[in-house]
């Protein structure tokens, strides 16, 4: 087997960028591609705009033409996040993304394996009740979707042109990104620091939130690490998970205690109404700490507006469970865990190291 070059497309989200740190930390040969940096983390980086298809036929011919094994983490979302899940035209470009990356490296004598990102929402989550567990050999759920767009693509691609592709459907991510529509952690980190600041308790800001899980976007990284070459991931899709499951109001006391406050329940409250006019009182915190310099904006995108739905602020009533089986990966050999308490310690503990966190 030729040695590995990887390739990381949107390596500056949450995703993309725990993948770059631990395939470099891993001795990998990996390049790490998107429109913005990948955040606090010295890497092998080159800027790439997806939308544009020249600036994709030229990465193809420059930084791509030895890559091996390519990554695509990359996502496009609407401002206020949840309306376009559901739009056209959103899954549309994301569909046009994948493919003037990938359109261009037909001919490539080097590429032989594609990894793509789908989620939960592959299970109609976000439209139904889902079924629990959640299975990777059900039947497509019937609704719209920018993963059916990309697979059906990827799929006839890999035909095509006889590559390896994997899909992976991970439950909640979280790590560290900036601008990331869907970061939890800097939202709730943001949040934590301002109730600290004014001498707040850590309010828990939702109704009765789901039975959900999580996953640690190092664990993620390490199993996308662990599929590479490896015969029982070809063509095939798989769910990942922390291991556990967990309510946000059962572990918000916890939590908590991370920020060393005091936590309370509960105060039902939309996070996205007000917290993104608080950039005084951020810029008081940075100054105070000796923070990275980054805008609210800059270190949660628009993840308030995914913290309130997650939260379930806007209903007294929990929503149904959102539950995956990882049997599937397990039986490959791939068995790492961690405890989703454990997994908010380390990230907030690194964060705070980073200087994006006060301490």
């Amino acid at each position: 087997m030729t040695e590995r070059h990887i390739a990381v497309i949107g390596a500056s989200g949450v995703v993309g960028r725990a993948l770059m740190e631990h395939l470099t930390e891993s001795g990998e040969k990996v390049v790490g591609l998107s429109r913005r940096e990948p955040a606090d983390l010295a890497t092998n980086y080159r800027h790439l705009d997806l939308m544009s298809a020249d600036a994709c036929r030229h990465s193809a011919k420059s930084e791509l033409s030895k890559t091996t094994h390519l990554v695509y983490t990359a996502l496009f979302e609407k401002p206020g996040l949840i309306a376009g899940w559901h739009e056209a035209d959103q899954m549309k470009i994301n569909l046009n993304m994948l493919q003037n990356i990938l359109e261009p490296l037909k001919s490539s004598k080097a590429l032989r394996h594609i990894t793509l990102l789908q989620g939960t929402k592959a299970y109609g989550a976000h439209v139904e009740p889902m079924r629990i567990p959640g299975l990777e050999r059900e039947p497509r759920h019937a609704h719209e979707n920018f993963y059916w767009l990309q697979q059906d693509y990827l799929n006839n691609y890999c035909e095509e042109t006889n590559r390896k592709m994997t899909i992976w459907r991970p439950q909640i991510i979280f790590g560290h990104a900036l601008n990331a529509p869907m970061n939890m952690l800097n939202a709730i980190g943001i949040y934590a620091a301002i109730l600290k600041a004014r001498g707040q308790p850590l309010v828990y800001p939702g109704g009765p939130a789901a039975v959900t899980e999580a996953v640690d976007a190092d664990l993620l990284a390490q199993a996308i690490q662990f599929s590479f070459d490896n015969p029982s991931f070809d063509g095939e899709t798989f769910n990942i998970t922390n291991g556990d499951v967990f309510r946000w109001q059962d572990i918000w006391q916890e939590l908590s205690n991370i920020f060393d406050m005091q936590g309370e329940t509960k105060s039902p409250q939309r996070l996205s109404d007000w917290i993104y006019d608080c950039e005084a009182e951020w810029q008081n915190i940075i100054e105070a700490n000796s923070l990275r310099p980054y805008s609210i904006r800059e270190l949660a995108g628009d993840s308030f507006f995914y913290a309130d739905a997650l939260f379930n602020a806007h209903s007294d009533t929990a929503p149904p469970p959102s539950l995956l089986s990882t049997i599937k990966l397990r039986q490959t050999g791939f068995n790492k865990c961690i405890d989703t308490l454990d997994m908010f310690k380390k990230w907030f503990n690194k964060l705070r190291l980073l200087k994006v966190l006060p301490a």
